[in-house]
């Protein structure tokens, strides 16, 4: 079996980044061409593994001998899934849907290496409540932190914070990316001289 060269994360995403240089996890960042398409009509686990893998397919068949990492994110209400909000307009929307409830977060991740032919996709979910929100703290937020390329329109680890009642699961996976879940599955791959 080959062995990997290098690792790759196939995100552009600055959080999903820092989440892995947090750990020190050694990884370039090739960004995937994949746009996502809301209206493939699966539910919000598979949509996010799909995506997940679409785009680690995307990097993986120019870099065949690297681990390619995908992750998708989206915020759930209600059982539909709230996007990323495409201007001021429809942020306050989310933002007002989101007030004083508890949503859900769930992130798709996907391991491609397809020399090793190593093809694995997980989904983690975390719960999250909101404070009531006034018009005054949507308006205040959405001004000072433009939420508009987050999935529900709000950052977890930004000023949002302080209307963050609690959270169930991990914070991480809220953030774009569980890391727990996935250094768990990272080295079970080493151990397994699955790479």
């Amino acid at each position: 079996m080959n062995k990997l060269i290098s690792n790759i994360l196939a995100s552009s995403s600055p959080r999903r980044k820092e989440i892995l240089e947090q750990i020190r996890f050694e990884f370039s960042v090739v960004p995937s061409n994949i746009n996502e398409d809301f209206n493939i009509g699966l539910p919000p686990e598979a949509f996010t593994e799909h995506w997940a893998r679409e785009k680690a397919k995307d990097v993986a068949k120019d870099h065949p001998q690297s681990l390619v990492i995908g992750a998708d994110t989206v915020v759930i209400l209600d059982g539909k899934i709230l996007g990323k909000p495409k201007d001021n307009k429809s942020s306050k929307k989310m933002l007002l849907s989101l007030s004083g409830r508890t949503h859900e977060v769930i992130t798709g991740v996907s391991l491609i290496n397809i020399n090793s032919k190593l093809d694995i996709t997980f989904n983690e979910r975390t719960y999250v409540s909101i404070n009531t929100l006034s018009n005054k703290h949507i308006y205040d937020y959405i001004n000072s932190y433009r939420p508009y390329d987050k999935a529900g329109s709000y950052g977890i680890q930004d000023g949002f914070s302080v209307h963050i009642e609690k959270i169930r699961g991990c914070y991480y996976n809220v953030m774009g990316f569980p890391v727990s879940k996935f250094y768990n599955l990272y080295n079970f791959i080493l151990k397994s001289n699955l790479r």
